[in-house]
């Protein structure tokens, strides 16, 4: 079982079920599967570039971040008295994301989806 833990400004509104599918959905592609637990936030750009700054040493803010929560095998670790794999966590910066939905004409939705399965690239060592 996937968990998917989503965090949002009420501000901004974002399909947590569309989320949530998107990260099953990378997953199976990726044949992942057992009790997983991810973490997904969604911000703004002071957050995200304070963010940015604090862990890679750049004063802007960006699109998307990835956590991994411990490292391990692909990513994640399994902590074994409760058999779940931790990956992380995915940050995106919601402005971000309108911007770059508007420049290449695509849904906010979309936008979203696709910067997730980024960050879950990241999440499992397989950075772009």
């Amino acid at each position: 079982m996937t968990k998917v833990i989503i965090s949002s400004d009420s501000r901004y509104k974002v399909n947590r079920k569309k989320i949530r599918e998107a990260v099953v959905g990378f997953l199976k592609r990726q044949k992942i599967s057992g009790n997983i637990e991810i973490g997904v936030s969604i911000v703004g750009s002071r957050k995200m570039r304070d963010l940015n700054l604090k862990f890679r040493g750049w004063e802007k803010p960006c699109a998307v971040l990835a956590f991994p929560l411990e490292s391990g095998v692909r990513g994640g670790f399994v902590n074994p008295p409760e058999k779940i794999l931790r990956l992380g966590d995915v940050v995106i910066s919601f402005p971000e994301v309108v911007k770059l939905a508007a420049e290449e004409n695509v849904l906010v939705e979309e936008k979203i989806e696709e910067l997730v399965s980024h960050g879950l690239k990241h999440l499992l060592g397989g950075g772009v």
